[in-house]
């Protein structure tokens, strides 16, 4: 394995700038690409223009493949403008050998206090190494929470920014970018209008993304660089990951995801929610604990809190913490322990200082110091209604899980953990609207059986297969607020749930292929399925037309799935069942539901005892 290399997330171990600058600074000639690689040294904080950027004479090989050279790379960030550097690159980069293909990717996070971008190489693999962590304070959240829309002055400073990541993004010849939006954006009213710009200025297509799609980035991150450590996947496990705009939960029991709630408890939206600005420090603090308790008051009747053994922090504020008084917790430095007294005595310090003092405590930029105590209260609440001792805090970040979900998309590997997270979520959803989970699970695997048999007609990757078994899980919900027209019901509660692992537009279109389980077939007069593109039309017909046939031959819900057996046999489908039973109520209702499959894929379908 090359030096310094990780398989998975990016190691945090590797040569620091100071290192990587050494023979230059002794060289005793001072030109200024050497001026700038020593003031990266002597304070790496700080100075973000060489994050990434190995010296001339170390690996000139690096730099002729990116394709700038020293006089190229000072008049482009002489433009640019100066750029703050979170950490300086984690491994160094070296040419790759004909033998180890390397591609480059990069994740782009527009948060509601911050724009941040990661520039990672990705091996054949699945090693990840960093390049570049950069972060840029624009407050677009402080305007949405303020006043629901966007600024324009918020806006041109975003862009402005992003126009300096598209320039960085060129020069390392980035084969693969995501850039996605969270919170701030995903509730402005002139969202969209603000993509539109973003994507004119700099070719960017930036994503809206869900709090169930940040939630699974920042988990998939978080189990990646945790693994077996302090025993948490043999616990019940909570991850809190606490942001500008809001407060992302989730329930690992023995290793996998139980539950995933988003609260409205973001730092910048606490601010404005409740107008702290203008509080003294302490008083300020104490309507924040009073409104972050309430809060998570009603939260416990569906998480329970109580029960909870290991509790995982996420977030720039909680490594603020785990850097003052954190003891570290694995040899790569990516998880630290902090005790929960000692948390208290930090929080209590903290929260007596305006922003400004702590900005001058801590040595923090201004725009951290702000959410700061916001943050460490929401932690510190969460914390003590669990039954932890210590709060565990991971270095990691939903870019991690960005950047982790992009080597799987250019190494062709799949994230096998995904669709049993999916499933689980989709699961407590059914229970919750008192789903015949028997009858649910039935469908959803002749469901699946059909996709398989039908597989070389429709076409379909294995996602859809994941979103034909959610959809069938979930095809009953609506029977919860009536019996009647149970079907529309069901469309309107997926559409507006959150299932973990799954984007809104999947959710979409779970809730079509839902909704046409039973009555009517898709039809273009239906204004939500006139609304999908037509790509995502033809997908709902297809897989509305096996959840018919499967809910129609899983009737009785005292027959087990496993005895209904399905077989091509050129235009027809046979469906086989034991004897033993009176097959006519499966006869009508294929008769009834089987019209969309003979539509679909051309086949009759024929009704036979095993």
């Amino acid at each position: 394995m090359k030096k310094g290399a990780t398989a998975g997330l990016p190691s945090s171990v590797g040569r620091n700038t100071r290192e990587n600058t050494a023979g230059q600074a002794g060289s005793g000639t001072q030109t200024p690409e050497n001026r700038l690689f020593q003031r990266a040294a002597d304070n790496p904080r700080n100075v973000l223009e060489i994050a990434g950027f190995p010296s001339e004479g170390e690996d000139s090989s690096f730099r002729s493949r990116l394709g700038f050279t020293p006089a190229h790379l000072r008049s482009t960030l002489d433009h640019q403008g100066p750029i703050e550097t979170i950490n300086v690159m984690d491994t160094l980069p070296t040419q790759p050998s004909d033998t180890e293909p390397v591609k480059i990717v990069a994740a782009i996070d527009v948060g509601a206090n911050a724009l941040r971008m990661v520039v990672a190489e990705v091996f054949s693999d699945g090693r990840i190494e960093v390049l570049e962590r950069l972060q840029r304070a624009v407050r677009l959240g402080q305007d949405t929470f303020r006043q629901g829309r966007l600024g324009g002055q918020s806006m041109r400073a975003a862009i402005g920014v992003l126009r300096d990541y598209r320039r960085l993004l060129d020069l390392y010849k980035v084969e693969k970018v995501r850039a996605v939006a969270t919170s701030a954006v995903r509730e402005a009213s002139n969202g969209e209008t603000f993509l539109d710009r973003v994507f004119m200025a700099t070719r960017l297509n930036v994503e809206i993304i869900d709090p169930s799609e940040e939630s699974r980035l920042t988990v998939s991150a978080v189990r990646q660089a945790v693994g077996n450590s302090l025993g948490i996947n043999q616990r019940e496990t909570l991850i809190a990951d606490v942001g500008g705009g809001s407060t992302l939960l989730t329930v690992l029991d023995s290793g996998e995801i139980t539950t995933s709630q988003s609260l409205r408890l973001g730092s910048i939206r606490l601010q404005e929610t409740l107008s702290t600005s203008e509080e003294s420090p302490r008083r300020s603090a104490d309507l924040l604990r009073q409104h972050i308790s309430n809060t998570l008051s009603v939260l416990e009747s569906v998480v329970p809190l109580v029960e909870i053994d290991s509790f995982v922090a996420v977030g720039g504020d909680a490594r603020f913490a785990a850097r003052e008084i954190g003891a570290p917790a694995s040899e790569a430095g990516e998880l630290a322990v902090v005790e929960a007294t000692a948390f208290d005595k930090l929080v209590a310090r903290c929260e007596k200082h305006t922003a400004e003092e702590l900005s001058k405590r801590y040595g923090l930029p201004f725009a951290e110091a702000e959410t700061l105590n916001p943050a460490l209260l929401v932690y510190q609440v969460l914390l003590h209604r669990t039954k932890a001792v210590e709060m565990v805090v991971s270095h990691v970040s939903m870019r991690d899980g960005l950047l982790l979900e992009l080597a799987r998309e250019v190494t062709g590997k799949e994230d096998e953990s995904l669709p049993v997270g999916v499933i689980h979520s989709a699961t407590a959803i059914a229970e919750k609207y008192h789903v015949d989970l028997n009858h649910a699970r039935g469908v959803a695997e002749a469901a699946v059986q059909l996709f398989d048999v039908f597989q070389a007609d429709h076409g379909l990757g294995p996602r859809y297969r994941l979103l034909l078994r959610v959809a069938a899980l979930l095809h009953e919900v609506g029977s919860f607020v009536s019996s009647r027209a149970h079907h529309k019901h069901s469309e309107y509660l997926i559409a507006n749930s959150e299932i973990f692992g799954l984007p809104r537009h999947e959710i979409i279109l779970v809730s079509q292929i839902a909704r046409y389980h039973r009555r009517n077939v898709p039809r273009a007069s239906h204004p939500s399925y006139a609304s999908l593109t037509r790509e995502s039309r033809v997908v709902v017909s297809k897989l509305a037309a096996l959840l018919r046939v499967a809910d129609a031959v899983v009737r009785g819900h005292h027959r087990r799935q496993s005895d209904i057996h399905f077989q091509r046999q050129g235009d027809e489908l046979i469906v086989s069942m034991p004897g033993g039973f009176d097959l006519l109520l499966e006869q009508r209702a294929l008769e009834t539901k089987g019209g969309l499959l003979e539509d679909i894929f051309g086949v009759k379908i024929r009704l036979e005892e095993a």
